[in-house]
Formats: structure tokens, sequence, C-alpha cells
């Protein structure tokens, strides 16, 4: 059992990539905490596990969902910064600068505030994994918001690094690709009368360019997280995995 008796928490965790990061953590072997604005898992929430309401952009829930995680579990090995969201397209010209600060307050704030809340709770052999995206390397015309945060959520894991190296503490980020959750079907769908794509064609135009010829999944994603989270990347910090079934 790669995670046996390893202690979780989950930002971001009752829903998308985050629920998936639960279920595969919690089959692993690990006990944990979700954190999350929903008040629950979907599905039944695995055994060992329980839920914290937590919002990212308010720096002072962060803090106290965090250390009622370690309250709970009692301890703390393991933090997953899987909170984020996606804007709707915006091209440069009409830029919403409230929707801007929105997404900059949830994908990078929001991860700058978890490491800063979770490293003091955290010890020797201990992880932070954020979930990052292919955009954390590249621009993107259309969502100028996400990809600034997240090239900053990467600026932040490769800074702390840094910072927790000495203390014992690791800190790695993914790079997920298009992944087939609710939330980008409803992105595809939203975006079909600009595009001219339905759902099903825009993820197999998706899948088309990929090497592998399909996209990676949620499971996929967190397999890598599961990874990183573990003793078996034990020297590993500073970097960005990417699960995106070969794109970059």
């Amino acid at each position: 059992m790669l995670l046996q008796d390893r202690l979780i928490a989950v930002t971001g965790g009752a829903n998308g990539i985050g629920a998936a990061v639960v279920r595969r953590c919690a089959e692993l072997g690990a006990r944990g905490v979700v954190l999350d604005l929903a008040t629950s898992l979907k599905g039944d929430l695995p055994a060992g596990w329980h839920e914290v309401t937590l919002d990212v952009r308010d720096e002072a829930s962060v803090n106290v969902a965090l250390n009622e995680a370690r309250r709970l579990l009692g301890g703390l090995d393991g933090v997953v910064a899987a909170a984020g969201v996606v804007p709707s397209w915006q091209p440069a010209a009409a830029m919403d600068l409230d929707d801007f600060d929105r997404v900059v307050s949830i994908n990078a704030r929001g991860v700058a505030a978890t490491v800063k809340h979770a490293a003091p709770l955290l010890g020797p052999g201990a992880t932070i994994t954020v979930v990052a995206s292919l955009n954390s390397w590249r621009g993107d015309p259309n969502i100028i918001s996400y990809a600034a945060s997240k090239h900053a959520a990467l600026g932040i894991v490769r800074s702390a690094a840094l910072a927790l190296g000495p203390a014992g503490v690791r800190i790695n980020a993914v790079a997920p690709g298009p992944i087939a959750t609710d939330a980008l079907r409803g992105r595809m769908a939203s975006r079909a009368a600009s595009t001219g794509l339905d759902v099903d064609a825009a993820l197999q135009a998706a899948a088309a360019g990929t090497a592998l010829r399909r996209i990676a999944t949620a499971g996929e994603v967190a397999d890598a997280i599961a990874f990183l989270t573990s003793s078996q990347s034990s020297g590993i910090t500073g970097q960005l995995l990417n699960v995106d079934g070969g794109i970059l």
C-alpha cells in the first residue's frame, strides 16, 4: 500500500481531480480530510476520511481548515492543493479584470495560502503537491488569467521547494492536460458556438493532439499525485510533472 497510514488533506477534494485524488489515496491506504466549499464528496466518503469546509480565497479559512485537518487525523503528512477554477474564454482586449482577480485569488493566492499555513504543520518526509496545469508552461490567448495564475502556482512551488527543503518537506506539482471532468465538458459545451465543435468532437480533437491519441484521465492524475506524495519520490522536489498523454 503506497500510502499506508499517510495522513493527507486535499483542498478542492469534493469534485473533479480533487475527488479522484481522495479516492485513489484512500485506496492506497491513506486517511485524510476533504477540504472544499462543497458540503460533501460526490459518492461515499472513504473510510477514515473526514470533511471540513474551506474557502481558499480566505486566508483565515485556510488556516483553520488545515489545523482542523491535523486535529482530526492526529497529524498531517501531506497536503494536496487541488482547488482551482477555469474562467470562460476572454480575448485580451476584453478581459474582465475583476474576474482576473477572482481566478488569481483561487489558483495562485489560494495555493500560496495553502503552502503558508501547511508548512508549520508538516515535518520531515511530508509533502505538498499542487495541481497546476500545462498552462504553467505555456500561454493561452483565450484564458490569460488562468495561464497567469498557473504560471504563478509553478513559481510558488519552485520557490517553496527551496524554502521548505531544509526542513525535509518536499513540494511538487502536476500539470494535467485536458481531463474529461464535468467542468471541462461544461466549458466545451459553452464554447461550441465559437469552436464549431460539440463536446464529443472537442474531446476527440483534444485526444488527436496527444502522443497517445487519447486524453489522460483524472485517475491517472491522481496516480501521479499519489507517487509524489509517497516515499517513492523522496528525491524529487520543486518539479512539475506533466500528465497529458504527450501534448508537450
